[in-house]
């Protein structure tokens, strides 16, 4: 075996989705702030002058003369040609353009159905798997062939049903999924030390916490600071604000950003299961039946917002004229980190440094009453070569009547897009808590709707 140093020196990564407008830019300058590694990040996407445009800004960021790394960027004609000789895969794709996702988050509105987000569950989160699903058996195909040794970090949306599509095609795949949707949840606790109880300077990384659940309908059903056990403060926490919401200060908060949130769904979930749900609150409200998401004055009542197609649209536009400016030097280059945890991962998994994140993984026992298989969320160990779930622990069993729900709909899911099966892939989509006030009838139009919006990024079979 190579010398671990030696190989962080001469990395490759493969970057599926590499004309990302944002994320990757935050991953790039983790990398250039990073002296233990460097090497080759190869950019592919079917957009390919978007790829182009990242090279230059990547160029850049490694360019800086406060880098402590150097990394080069080629642009790949091909997935083949990213993949071959990769030590790790980052995915991180779009799947479709806009107006699918304007058919996910907006058309089951005319059931009464409104969907914060609408890439997980629920409708949307349904009908982007079934064009998502597909791209990933592509993909994992794609690493069984070219690169099956290789690390895989999945970003992308449905994040456990594109892991589970990894491993249902490549087995020994090595890969996982990251979100930092725990991280804000952790930030919070640290953030209610300070403020609430006057004991500052905790980090999320000094937490204990017992993470569980799937993504974005995560938990923390035990949670400590040295010998600080947060439940009890964190129940009272959650009774002093239930009413007002909580702020965390300065202008950027839930009335003026789409990603922020006075955590009230939080704290009703709290009160109402003991445990503390551990994601943004436009996330959460969309796994339960829809007691924060009747109407956009019940979710304004709640405190947070939905994010709308026709921001997204927006958000694009002014992401495209901050790459013009990188590109041509009218930004300046700023190294600050993204809060991101990928570089850190694939330092850990070279032997640089142990770490525990929370990943998405296949159930393998840690979560021991959900089906082996299925891919949960749990914290992870990472080391060299090898990424170890943490044991969790069953979920009690009010979560567990929450969450079961959803990981054998997904089960479904991958299940009815593998097969193109329209009629699994109904009552799944019937299935769904958020659906639950639909007639039969007025489901089935909207289900067909919304395929028919879906039919340039679905196999034939759908239509046959």
């Amino acid at each position: 075996m190579r010398d671990n140093r030696k190989r962080a020196r001469e990395l490759r990564v493969a970057y599926i989705g590499g004309g990302s407008r944002g994320w990757a830019w935050g991953f790039m300058t983790d990398l250039a702030m990073d002296g233990d590694m460097c090497g080759t990040v190869s950019l592919y996407d079917i957009d390919r002058p978007a790829a182009l445009r990242n090279q230059r800004i990547g160029t850049r960021i490694s360019a800086h003369p406060d880098a402590a790394a150097r990394w080069e960027y080629e642009v790949a004609d091909s997935l083949e040609g990213a993949l071959r000789g990769a030590d790790f895969v980052v995915i991180s794709i779009l799947p479709a353009t806009f107006e699918e996702m304007r058919s996910d988050v907006h058309l089951p509105e005319r059931v009464g159905v409104w969907q914060p987000v609408g890439d997980t569950v629920g409708p949307g989160g349904f009908m982007r798997a079934m064009r998502t699903i597909p791209m990933f058996v592509e993909i994992g195909e794609a690493i069984r062939a070219y690169a099956p040794d290789a690390w895989v970090i999945n970003y992308t949306n449905p994040m456990s049903l594109c892991v589970r599509t990894l491993y249902h095609v490549f087995p020994q795949i090595k890969a996982f999924g990251c979100c930092h949707e725990v991280f804000g949840t952790q930030k919070l606790l640290c953030d209610m030390l300070a403020r609430e109880y006057g004991i500052p300077g905790a980090t999320r990384q000094a937490l204990s916490t017992t993470v569980t659940g799937i993504n974005h309908f995560t938990w923390l059903t035990r949670a400590s600071y040295g010998d600080i056990d947060l439940m009890p403060l964190y129940a009272a926490f959650a009774d002093k604000y239930y009413d007002s919401g909580y702020d965390e200060g300065g202008d950027d908060n839930w009335m003026n950003n789409h990603f922020k949130c006075a955590h009230r769904v939080k704290f009703d979930l709290f009160r109402r299961y003991g445990a503390i749900a551990a994601a943004g609150d436009r996330h959460l409200a969309e796994f339960t039946a829809p007691w924060y998401t009747r109407s956009p004055e019940e979710v304004l009542g709640w405190k947070y917002q939905l994010t709308t197609v026709d921001w997204r649209v927006k958000d694009l536009s002014d992401r495209l004229k901050r790459s013009d400016a990188l590109i041509s030097g009218a930004e300046d280059i700023a190294l600050k980190p993204s809060g991101e945890e990928g570089h850190l991962l694939l330092k850990a998994v070279l032997g640089l440094g142990d770490m525990a994140s929370n990943v998405n993984l296949p159930n393998r026992g840690q979560i021991p009453n959900l089906p082996l298989g299925s891919v949960v969320e749990t914290n992870a160990l990472f080391g060299m070569d090898h990424v170890a779930p943490v044991f969790a622990g069953p979920l009690p069993g009010n979560l567990l009547a929450l969450v079961a729900r959803h990981v054998y709909n997904q089960e479904n899911t991958l299940a009815a897009a593998l097969a193109c099966d329209r009629k699994l892939g109904f009552t799944t989509f019937m299935n769904d808590p958020q659906m639950a006030a639909v007639p039969v009838p007025e489901g089935q139009r909207l289900f067909d709707d919304m395929l028919e919006n879906q039919r340039a990024y679905l196999p034939g079979g759908w239509f046959r």
